[in-house]
């Protein structure tokens, strides 16, 4: 019976580390994607770090990615185009990704 419930640990702890992980990308996604966004305005130094923060918590506001969209593309407004923004958003999630792996 010990065999059964160190299994049902290890699955329960494999599914936490991958929804922390996931967490994480997220965040890191967002951030880049503020600084990417925050580069198209004009913003640099500190304005570009504190639109970034605001580009991360706005992915509060809903489960899912569009809240962080329509973030980003309000504030962009005409500087990016929708399949921009959400294919900027895919490249980043990637990279952001690779980024947390490399960290391990």
């Amino acid at each position: 019976m010990a065999q059964f419930d160190d299994r049902k640990d290890a699955f329960e702890n494999k599914f936490a580390h991958d929804a922390q992980m996931q967490f994480k990308a997220e965040a890191r996604r967002n951030k880049l994607l503020g600084l990417w966004a925050a580069e198209l305005m004009g913003k640099t130094g500190e304005d570009a770090d504190a639109y970034a923060r605001e580009v991360i918590n706005s992915d509060f506001e809903e489960a899912g990615d569009e809240d962080v969209y329509r973030k980003v593309s309000g504030d962009l407004g005409n500087k990016a185009d929708e399949a921009t923004i959400r294919a900027k958003m895919n490249s980043l999630m990637a990279e952001a990704k690779a980024q947390l792996m490399s960290e391990l």
